[in-house]
């Protein structure tokens, strides 16, 4: 089983920036294909932003342009770079492969509000 601890969330006005990690038990992040998700209150986790093993990366809609994914396979470690916030990306981020494959870590919180 791989643990995943994801962190750097926090609260930050519209417009500001945030820069999310997940640290993994043990490398992982070039044998899958890893991604983010998130959840908001009321609504379903959803993939975000992933990235495969050979690096190309994909976005959901929402967040094309302003979201940025990359990992350090030597720290087994995943990061969302987060740029122009809105108040709709408020939700508890998580990390994850593409299918779900791990057990769900605790998640970070972002919250964007003014």
């Amino acid at each position: 089983q791989v643990q995943l601890v994801e962190s750097g969330g926090g609260l930050v006005q519209p417009g500001g920036s945030l820069r999310l990690s997940c640290v993994a038990s043990r490398g992982i992040f070039s044998i899958y294909n890893i991604g983010w998700y998130r959840q908001a209150p009321g609504k379903q986790r959803e993939l975000v932003a992933a990235i495969t093993r050979g690096g190309s990366t994909n976005y959901v809609d929402s967040v094309k342009g302003r979201f940025t994914i990359s990992r350090d396979n030597g720290k087994n470690t995943l990061y969302l770079q987060m740029n122009s916030l809105k108040p709709e990306d408020t939700a508890v981020y998580y990390c994850n492969t593409v299918s779900g494959t791990w057990a769900w870590g605790q998640g970070t919180q972002v919250t964007v509000s003014s």
